[in-house]
Formats: structure tokens, sequence, C-alpha cells
């Protein structure tokens, strides 16, 4: 059962009848009221992410400076857990609300999060608050606020997983179908065949282990939950550029082009290991919680 912990009704403006005359100002001010009575309003989807990827100080300013706007916030404890646990929860929003503007992490996280979990929201615009500042935010949604409201509210929910939503999420543009994710990973999350790559057992990915993806070599797979900020986490890779080989001087340009082929093992090497060290760490932790049953 979801929870709705607090529901703030905020009273903007009510135009009075009965007391006033109609005068030609305020009679358009009551058919733009009527206008936005009729048609379905804005909202923001605040992630109140529990994984500590952004401080707890700025969790809270979010929230406070949420309540002062004129526009429905719904808080999520947290979207990771709603997008694979509560799916009918955010897919009723699509036909209540017309614009969501979502706050949370990355937005190819988001995006690619709903597409593999099917929620089906569309006209939403996801503002990142790992790099976005409070007063960017609160500046961005001050344009969408409305006066004309009768009310708005701000309701709070939690969702019904007990465990953490930690879980890969497949960048499906990128991602070649070579399968190493799959193959690297030792707790069934994913099922590969050479032609499709999906994760069908979420919940058995082992919390805080993002081996899988750090071997991935287009940089296909995402954990939103990830507190550093990396292209493992969901931002945008780097655009890869093709070195221009100059007229002259071949053997400079192979001579430059092996070193930096070189350099590039070197830190992938690194990445493999960095790799090797969280998967067997995610199975010592494994291996004590089952001598603890």
């Amino acid at each position: 059962m979801l929870q709705a912990r607090k529901t703030t009704e905020k009273p903007i403006l009510f135009v009075k009848l009965l007391y006033y005359p109609i005068n030609f100002p305020m009679f358009l001010k009551i058919i733009t009221y009527l206008g936005l009575c009729m048609e379905k309003q804005n909202c923001i989807i605040y992630c109140n992410c529990s994984a500590g990827i952004i401080a707890e100080k700025k969790q809270h300013a979010l929230a406070e400076s949420f309540l002062k706007l004129n526009i429905d916030v719904i808080e999520l404890h947290d979207v990771c857990a709603f997008s694979l646990n509560e799916k009918d929860f955010l897919n009723a929003l699509e036909t209540k609300y017309s614009k969501k503007f979502i706050v949370a992490c990355d937005p190819r996280a988001i995006e690619n999060m709903f597409s593999q979990n099917n929620i089906a929201l569309s006209n939403f615009e996801v503002l990142n608050f790992r790099v976005l500042s409070e007063a960017e935010i609160g500046a961005r949604l001050n344009r969408e606020s409305k006066d004309l409201v009768i009310s708005s509210t701000y309701e709070v929910y939690k969702s019904n997983l007990k465990v953490a939503a930690w879980y890969p999420i497949i960048d499906q543009s990128r991602c070649t179908l070579c399968g190493q994710c799959a193959r690297f990973c030792v707790f069934g999350v994913y099922k590969y065949n050479k032609k499709t790559l999906r994760v069908v057992n979420p919940l058995s990915c082992k919390n805080n282990c993002p081996a899988c993806g750090r071997t991935c070599p287009a940089s296909a797979i995402i954990f939103p939950r990830l507190p550093e900020n990396s292209v493992l986490s969901g931002a945008n890779p780097a655009k890869e550029t093709m070195p221009v080989q100059p007229i002259q001087k071949e053997g400079l340009f192979v001579l430059l082009n092996e070193r930096n082929n070189l350099r590039r093992n070197i830190f992938r090497d690194g990445i493999i290991q960095q790799a090797e060290a969280e998967k067997q760490k995610a199975i010592e932790e494994l291996k004590k919680g089952l001598e603890k049953r």
C-alpha cells in the first residue's frame, strides 16, 4: 500500500463574483481561470533518493522550495523503486497531468529507466539535481507556476519495495549486444542472446555492485543510484571524435596513435580490475547473508 504521508493544500486565488461588479479585466481573469480549471495542470515529480547521490541539506532545500510553488508536487521515495514496483501509480500520472517536471538524477538514466520498466509517461522534462543548483531548478519551475490555481498539493509517497532499488538500466541506443555484462554478472540479472539483452531479475542485483557496467565497452549500462557522477551513473558519454591524420609526418602520427592506444588499454585494465573487485565483494556479501539464514 502506498503511503501518502503528507498533503498540504495551498490556496492561491479565488475570484469572488458575488461582491464585486464584473468589469472587462475581471471578465478576462474569470475566463482564464475557468480555462485553467478545465485543462490538465502540470506537476513536479520529486525523487527523494535514499542513495545519497545528493546532500541531505540539498534534498530538504528542494522540498522547501517546492512548497512555495503553485503546482502539484509528488514526492517519491524513490523513482527507481516506483518505476519497478509501483508502475500503475506512475502511469496514472500520465492522464492526470499535462507536463511532468521530474526532479531527479541524470535524464539519460530516467528516460531509459522508464523505457525499460514500461512506464508510459510522456511530455516530461528531467531536471538533474546532481548538477543543477536549487536556484537553477527553482528558476525553471517558477516559470511553470500558474497564479490562477485554486489550490495545489504536496504529497509524499513511499514505495512498498522492501529492498534497495539497485538494478542496472540498459541504454538501448548504445548497446551493441556484445553480452559482456551478462557474462560478467554471476547473479542472473540479465537474459542475453545475440539478438536481445534484457534485465529479467533486477532485484537479484547486489546492492552497490556496478561491476557489470564497468565492463561494458559501449557505456550502455547505467546504475542511477551510484553516488559517483559518471557515465556509469547516467551522465552522457563524451562524444568520440576520430583523429584527423596529417598529410605529412605519418611516422609521428603512428607513434602518437600507438601511445594513445596504450594509455587507453592501461586505463581499461584498471577498470576491469575494479569491476572484478566489486564482483568479489558482492559474492562475499551474498555468502555471509546465506550463512546467517
